[in-house]
């Protein structure tokens, strides 16, 4: 008997979901524990599992419909097997269950819009079609999924294309365009990469949508103050250097954001006060520092969540923090690791950014905004004119919740912390 998929529900706050894309169509065999299709939520791109085993008789949604939970998907049942009519009354549900139920927090800033190039295809025609378990080898093996040819249902890479390609011979990088030689006579001109022929019109999606709303009521109900310090960055960039030539044998590398965020916690625990959330009538001081960090990605900005940070070494964050941003590239993140947090830390240096002041994410107190290093003429102790590396550090406060004292103490427990970074490893 025939069995309809309906959308899931796949966190306290989605209400729908937009069909991304089809990983299967219609006609092609399908096994229990296979992912059929990608749903994005308000939070990320998530795999729609099938638990059922037959062929996909009939596909209710397109690709690029918003389909609202609980809403028929798709349908699967025998070969030759009439589909129903997408009536939930008519046939048994297979609801997917959700990956975690856990309420998400608005923590998330919103992600940038997706490019529109004319001629191009849809930004999710480009995802790598990939098993979860071919995209694990792969990651495992160091084998870039994006250039291997999948034999799977419908060009799906699968594990056995990975490991092929493993074990292949390196081949010697094909020329580019640019470095192919050029023919006498130039067919066409060049093709110039700038504005679009004409205007390009870009849906909302959910997740934009969701976090344009959070930012808007964030700026429209949040009163946000705004503090400044600048850090000597010189003695975090010589411990850094000197913990990774020391560690390199055990294949430690850390980064400065693992060292910001190391410090922040610490900052944390001696400012506990700037750890905490106004919610109405009361105000919750944590217990624990749950700190998000921003990750960018092709399609925008994710903030995944460590979890219990301060219980942590500065290794275990380093460790964790490249999963979560590897995970968010990959737009693999769960609700569950994208919740709960208690401060977030985004930073714009890679950007040449040396000073901003970002919007406050709900239920936080308070952002902290990391610049640039630059180097720039600074009076050392001795009144000399010398070079230094400077980092200019902005927080965004909640002043419901963080008063201006609580806001400078902790950016002053930051400046200690990164000016003396010994002291976040004692």
């Amino acid at each position: 008997m025939a069995t309809i998929i309906e959308m899931p529900k796949l966190s306290d706050t989605m209400t729908a979901g937009t069909l991304a894309k089809w990983h299967k169509k219609e006609g092609d065999a399908v096994s229990s524990g296979d992912m059929i299709a990608s749903v994005e939520t308000d939070k990320a791109t998530m795999e729609l599992e099938c638990f059922e085993d037959g062929v996909i008789l009939k596909l209710y949604a397109a690709e690029g419909d918003e389909v609202p939970v609980g809403a028929p998907v798709c349908a699967v049942g025998e070969k030759g097997e009439k589909a129903p009519d997408g009536d939930a009354s008519a046939a048994p549900i297979a609801e997917a269950p959700a990956k975690d139920e856990a309420k998400p927090e608005a923590d998330s800033p919103a992600p940038v819009e997706e490019k529109a190039v004319a001629g191009s295809e849809a930004a999710s025609d480009t995802r790598v079609k990939a098993s979860p378990l071919a995209k694990r080898v792969a990651a495992e093996k160091g084998v870039d999924i994006s250039s291997i040819e999948g034999s799977g249902p419908g060009g799906r890479i699968i594990r056995e294309d990975v490991e092929k390609a493993a074990s292949a011979p390196k081949a010697a990088k094909p020329a580019s365009k640019a470095e192919a030689p050029s023919p006498a006579k130039s067919a066409a001109p060049a093709v110039v990469v700038g504005l679009p022929a004409e205007d390009v019109v870009i849906k909302v999606n959910n997740m934009r949508g969701t976090i344009a709303r959070r930012l808007l009521e964030s700026k429209n109900t949040i009163p946000h103050f705004y503090l400044e310090i600048e850090v000597d960055a010189a003695p975090m960039l010589a411990l850094r250097k000197k913990l990774n030539e020391g560690l390199a044998d055990q294949g430690v590398k850390l980064t400065v954001n693992d060292l910001i965020l190391k410090g922040a916690i610490e900052a944390l625990r001696r400012v506990p006060a700037a750890n905490s959330s106004w919610l109405g009538d009361k105000i919750v001081q944590y217990g624990a520092v749950h700190m998000a960090f921003a990750v960018a990605i092709d399609e925008g900005l994710l903030t995944p969540t460590i979890k219990d940070a301060d219980r942590k070494s500065i290794r275990q964050i380093s460790v964790e923090a490249k999963d979560l941003a590897a995970k968010a590239r990959d737009r693999k993140l769960t609700p569950a690791e994208m919740s709960g947090s208690t401060f977030t830390i985004t930073n714009l240096g890679m950007f040449g950014i040396e000073n901003f002041f970002g919007i406050i994410n709900p239920p936080n107190g308070a952002i902290l905004c990391v610049g640039a290093t630059v180097k720039k003429p600074v009076v050392n102790a001795r009144d000399e004119i010398v070079v230094g590396q400077r980092m200019r550090l902005g927080l965004s406060c909640d002043h419901r919740v963080v008063d201006g004292a609580v806001g400078a103490q902790f950016l002053a427990a930051l400046k200690k912390l990164l000016e003396s970074p010994e002291l976040m490893l004692a």
